[in-house]
């Protein structure tokens, strides 16, 4: 899972109190990622580029190899965030924000499942403004499209996996402060921090694929 910072790290340091979980943890930074690995033995760091599919599919693959026979869970969190009218925002973001929020996940799910047996659950974590009906707000058009494509994305695998016994969900977050939350809105103070919903998520994704497949799952105290 993408988690050196923000609600990701905060799962990672939850889900990795139990020596028995495994956890391979990847960011772009490595110092990040060596400060949050120093802290239990059972987090191994992987630096990638969630921005840049094809960096991930040899070298992250073989990464795992030296890990892990399997994988069990997987809960892809990486999120990139930038504000900004549909007309005005850069290609650049416009772009990192598409490969960070969708198609980095969507390779990583085409490299792990592979490693994955019945049993297994992928999380996704989407926005609720990435959900259809949903109150929309001016200046994440780019980011709300990122999070319904993965949301989108886990409904079709959750059909596809079936056979396979591997279970897909996403979960649907409201605003969460986080650093990059802070950085996008200036001066906004969101009704939850990541230590707050870090829990929710970890027990989703160890328990949920028991009772539900292919749902999006809202948790917010708002929209979005």
């Amino acid at each position: 899972m993408a988690g050196s910072r923000g609600i990701g790290k905060e799962v990672v340091l939850l889900l990795s109190q139990d020596i028995n979980n495994q956890i391979i943890v990847t960011a772009r930074n490595e110092n990040d990622l060596k400060s949050i690995s120093a802290s239990s033995s059972n987090i191994h760091a992987v630096v990638a580029d969630l921005s840049n599919p094809e960096e991930l599919s040899g070298t992250f693959r073989d990464k795992i190899l030296r890990h892990f026979n399997s994988v069990n869970i997987l809960i892809n969190m990486a999120g990139s965030l930038f504000s900004g009218e549909f007309m005005k925002i850069e290609d650049k973001e416009a772009r990192l924000m598409m490969e960070t929020n969708f198609f980095g996940p969507a390779s990583v799910i085409r490299i792990v499942k592979p490693f994955m047996m019945k049993g297994s659950h992928i999380v996704n974590i989407s926005s609720m403004g990435g959900v259809q009906g949903s109150v929309k707000f001016r200046g994440l058009s780019f980011y709300s499209a990122s999070k319904a494509a993965i949301a989108c994305l886990s409904e079709c695998l959750a059909e596809e996996f079936k056979d396979s016994g591997i279970s897909v969900n996403c979960i649907a977050l409201g605003a969460v402060q986080t650093e990059m939350l802070g950085k996008a809105f200036p001066g906004y103070k969101a009704p939850l921090e990541a230590r707050e919903i870090a829990p929710f998520i970890s027990y989703f994704a160890l328990n949920c694929h028991k009772f539900m497949n292919g749902k999006i799952i809202p948790l917010a105290t708002n929209n979005p």
